[in-house]
């Protein structure tokens, strides 16, 4: 008889994309196989206290001025390792509750995206959807992502890195005569567009790098590249393919927080991007040599800019990218043949497979 897969969804968090995560879960919950699935559903809500039950589905709901919490403290979980059993444990009794065998993190931004979570399921040996611990924290940093895709000679923005405290050591006059106007001002550990600006004068800059600074403690200031937003994703663990490549079309002067999660009349997707096949496949090629360059595995979400004259800039590689209804991953790879369903059980069953291999290189140390 067919055993289904006790699958772990955590969702919520700390950070700035709390919400962000929070609609992933939705969708993928929505969109799920749940004849192949046994959900457990992990909400952490904004303090980082983890709950199952009927607090992790207040967290969830769309509307919670009609859903009832259970404020009951019985809902507070950890997840344990412990003799046979692995799985959530109550805070309170310490008594075993639901067993997992894979974890889906659906977590954006810190303690999510950037190793945390990643690290702490690593230790507990417990199979996890997404990129391994070292590639999250890299694609996290902006300003290390930066440096490794240079030495590999995949072409990025022109950029200064400032740090708290030393903001000062560039000047904006510096800055703009080097790069040009106007600037992009964004945390360098952040992701969704939260804290990017775009800046056109001494004061916007000044501006900009004050609320920057409140995300993180490194802030990059890049040049502006001129050309079409395209996006690709990106599938796979040894051998990782690549999906059609979309183009974003945003209907403000950037793609913001806004137009990705919360508004889909805000930008236009167009997918398959209207450009020439050759350059097409050439973004797919890089998008999958930066992929491999910060060894990641499982899944990303890799963003260029497409230059007039056909030469192309890598700006992000998302290694946790949204999985909401109107987010590009999902509607990347639909458009490549595989269904938001098919999606998610691919994902699964690369991250069991990634889990096993690595249980076999172990043992033979």
């Amino acid at each position: 008889m067919f055993k289904k897969i006790n699958l772990g969804i955590i969702f919520g968090g700390k950070s700035t994309e709390h919400e962000i995560s929070v609609r992933s879960a939705r969708s993928i919950i929505n969109s799920i196989d749940q004849a192949k699935y046994n959900l457990i559903l992990i909400g952490i809500d904004k303090s980082g206290k983890w709950f199952i039950n009927d607090y992790s589905k207040f967290l969830l709901a769309e509307n919670k001025q009609q859903a009832v919490p259970d404020e009951s403290r019985e809902d507070e979980i950890s997840i344990s390792k412990r003799d046979q059993f692995t799985g959530t444990v109550s805070v309170n009794s310490n008594q075993n509750l639901e067993s997992i065998d894979v974890i889906f993190p659906i977590l954006h931004g810190a303690f999510g995206e950037d190793g945390t979570i990643q690290g702490f399921l690593k230790a507990l040996d417990i199979p996890f959807v997404g990129v391994d611990l070292m590639a999250s924290a890299i694609g996290m940093d902006k300003d290390v992502t930066k440096r490794l895709l240079r030495d590999a000679g995949i072409p990025i923005a022109e950029y200064f890195c400032l740090s708290k405290g030393l903001e000062h050591a560039h000047s904006f006059n510096d800055i703009s005569l080097r790069l040009g106007l106007p600037l992009f001002v964004k945390p360098a550990n952040a992701g969704s567009s939260v804290g990017v600006h775009k800046v056109n004068n001494q004061h916007e800059f000044m501006n900009a790098l004050s609320d920057a600074f409140q995300y993180d403690h490194k802030v990059l200031v890049e040049e502006a590249i001129m050309g079409k937003e395209v996006e690709c994703a990106i599938l796979g663990n040894e051998n990782p393919k690549a999906s059609v490549v979309g183009e974003i079309i945003p209907k403000s002067e950037f793609y913001t927080y806004e137009s990705k999660y919360l508004n889909s009349t805000d930008a236009e997707l167009r997918i398959p991007a209207l450009i020439d096949p050759q350059v097409s496949d050439y973004i797919r090629n890089v998008a999958i040599k930066a992929f491999q360059v910060i060894s990641c595995e499982g899944l990303a979400r890799v963003d260029f800019f497409l230059r007039q004259d056909n030469s192309i800039v890598l700006n992000e590689i998302n290694t946790m990218p949204g999985f909401t209804n109107i987010s590009m991953f999902p509607k990347l790879w639909e458009a490549s043949g595989i269904s938001y369903t098919d999606l998610i059980d691919r994902l699964v069953i690369l991250a069991l497979e990634r889990h096993q291999r690595n249980k076999k290189l172990k043992t033979t140390l």
